[in-house]
């Protein structure tokens, strides 16, 4: 008895502790609940992003480089010996002016030698060096450094040509004198340049994508003080004031410059503009506009390669993202069906009773846009085939349609189509003209990406 009593007392029994829920573990699970139905909506709910209208213009580059295109004469020696020039690269000669002596005897390399410690350079000769300095500063390219030794001919060159113009006065001695020393004369007026590229016969139709590989284009600088030989290649003359740059465009900026007479140019070396005429030529690797001037030619005589900016009237207007815009079909309304009541513009629906009789029914409706015998009207209002009337009870079966572009605006909470005008475009954005009867204004709020909406969803931003 004793030993069954002490076994019971070693029996031990889980006590099990009442659920005890106090506020705080109902308000904690209260907010966790609420939290995962937040998370979930979040999750599954369609979100609409908008984009506030402002007025704005694209940013489309009108920068280019082309190719100049003269009308240029190459001049070749009759004689050989050591060559000088005595007119100034870039200035206009007439027939008959002294260009270049060749000396066979060194009389007039002696007269340099000997003046060079007192030449003196004016004024116009160091702006003159000065402009040709600052033009290679701002156009040189790393990447294309054996530009830095054709300009170091070049300004070699033009020293020595600045240095024979201060011993001009003794020409005439020398020619008295000296029969060693031969002068040549210009065959023609023109503008002296003393370079030359082998581009010099190029015509609009032999331009390609080729012709701007800069890599490939050489130029040879003239320089004074150089033995050379009959028949070399001493300056060239550009006979006519007209000359042209042709330059490579997509087929989308020639389409626009099709329609342009004229078009303004800045040129990027002076910030100087000028009017050129358009053409577009159409070659077999793509298309090249053509833009002829008429003046300018001397200031560029030397360059071959121009950077240019082409100056359009930028549209400005309402500035949107392409994703926005949508095509939206609508019935069209001929205008005499409108029907105006205390205000409120709709159409007069034709209806059946049940006992046949007809009846007519006023439907206030929206009107997206009109043209000039029609009104848009949203597909929703009415069902295809539905007859409307007017006062003089002429019936219309509503059965064509047309299609507008346009965005959904969100201003009311709701996506509201709007007609838009496209003034101009690029890939991204496109300028939309403002304060249309049935358009965008300043401010509008509208659908980021069209495709995420239907018409008249309720916006969840």
């Amino acid at each position: 008895m004793a030993k069954r009593n002490q076994q019971r007392n070693n029996t031990v029994l889980k006590y099990k502790k009442p659920l005890n829920l106090n506020i705080g573990i109902i308000i904690f699970a209260t907010i966790f609940l609420y939290a995962c139905v937040c998370v979930y909506i979040y999750a599954t709910t369609k979100h609409i992003v908008g984009y506030e209208v402002t007025t704005g213009s694209l940013s489309v580059s009108n920068i280019y480089e082309g190719i100049a295109l003269r009308q240029e004469q190459t001049v070749s020696s009759n004689s050989t010996g050591y060559i000088n020039y005595f007119a100034r690269e870039g200035s206009h000669v007439a027939c008959g002016d002294m260009i270049y002596t060749v000396d066979q005897s060194g009389t007039i390399a002696d007269m340099v030698d000997l003046g060079d410690e007192n030449v003196m350079l004016s004024e116009s000769d160091l702006s003159e060096l000065r402009t040709d300095i600052l033009d290679f500063d701002n156009a040189f390219d790393a990447s294309d450094f054996s530009s830095a030794y054709q300009f170091s001919s070049f300004l070699e060159g033009a020293t020595l040509k600045l240095a024979n113009y201060n011993i001009l006065s003794n020409m005439d001695n020398i020619q008295n004198s000296d029969s060693n020393v031969n002068f040549c004369y210009s065959p023609a007026s023109g503008t002296v340049v003393y370079s030359v590229d082998g581009m010099e016969e190029l015509t609009p139709e032999d331009i390609s994508a080729e012709s701007f590989e800069k890599q490939n284009y050489k130029k040879k600088a003239l320089v004074s003080n150089e033995l050379i030989g009959s028949n070399d290649v001493v300056y060239k003359l550009i006979t006519s004031e007209d000359w042209s740059i042709i330059i490579p465009v997509s087929e989308e900026r020639a389409a626009i410059l099709a329609d342009e007479s004229y078009v303004e140019v800045k040129f990027l070396k002076n910030q100087d503009t000028s009017w050129a005429q358009v053409r577009i030529l159409q070659q077999p690797d793509g298309a090249y506009a053509l833009l002829t001037f008429n003046n300018s030619m001397s200031s560029y005589a030397t360059d071959r390669f121009i950077n240019i900016e082409i100056l359009d009237n930028t549209e400005i207007g309402l500035k949107i993202p392409n994703s926005s815009i949508v095509n939206k079909d609508f019935y069209l309304i001929p205008k005499e069906y409108l029907v105006e009541k205390k205000g409120i513009q709709g159409f007069e629906l034709e209806r059946y009773k049940e006992d046949g009789t007809v009846s007519v029914e006023f439907v206030e409706t929206k009107l997206y846009s009109e043209s000039d015998t029609d009104y848009y009207v949203d597909t929703s209002a009415f069902d295809i085939g539905t007859y409307i009337c007017n006062d003089k009870l002429d019936k219309y079966a509503i059965s064509k349609m047309g299609s507008l572009i346009g965005v959904y605006n969100i201003n009311k909470g709701y996506a509201d189509f709007t007609e838009i005008t496209i003034l101009s475009e690029n890939e991204e954005y496109s300028i939309v003209k403002s304060n249309t009867q049935y358009g965008l204004s300043e401010y509008d709020h509208i659908v980021l990406d069209a495709e995420s909406v239907s018409a008249d969803d309720f916006i969840n931003q």
